[in-house]
């Protein structure tokens, strides 16, 4: 029997990746207008595998892989940073994201000396600022190389 398509109340849930899930995660893509937004979810596992202080989750709404967040988390520092994060064009536009973002905020809650988090964005007129901006993310005024960084209190 085919899973059945995610809807807009599909339960949203952070799950560990694996070897079972690893592939579909990989397969999931943005739009063409946002590739130059967010790296392939192949460069940031890769990456991942090979960089400690790192969390990483598969988002899924009820069983079906719909995105993929990967968080850098220096607890020595403490420095909270949302490393990569995207939703698949398909699945977009659904609260998934929102979901999902809501929950990763709440897991860096839950750690040593959590006061802020970061994250840094393309500024382009398609990308995540007002997404981000709606969480409660305010703009730093730092450029990273061209991304621009914003600041959640928590």
């Amino acid at each position: 029997m085919a899973a059945m398509e995610p809807t807009n109340d599909s339960a949203v849930t952070l799950q560990p990746i694996s070897q079972e899930n690893v592939m579909s995660i990989i397969r999931l893509n943005v739009s063409d207008t946002q590739q130059d937004l967010v790296a392939p979810n192949s460069v940031s596992i890769a990456q991942a595998a090979h960089t400690t202080n790192r969390w990483e989750r598969a988002i899924y709404a009820d069983d079906t892989p719909v995105g993929y967040v990967l968080l850098s988390e220096n607890r020595e520092k403490p420095r909270y940073y949302l490393w990569r994060y995207m939703i698949d064009q398909r699945y977009q536009r659904m609260g998934f994201g929102r979901s999902a973002m809501e929950q990763m905020i709440d897991y860096v809650r839950t750690l040593p000396n959590a006061t802020e988090m970061f994250l840094t964005y393309v500024p382009e007129d398609h990308g995540p600022r007002d997404f981000y901006a709606s969480l409660g993310f305010k703009d730093t005024g730092v450029d990273h190389e061209g991304e621009l960084e914003m600041r959640l209190e928590l």
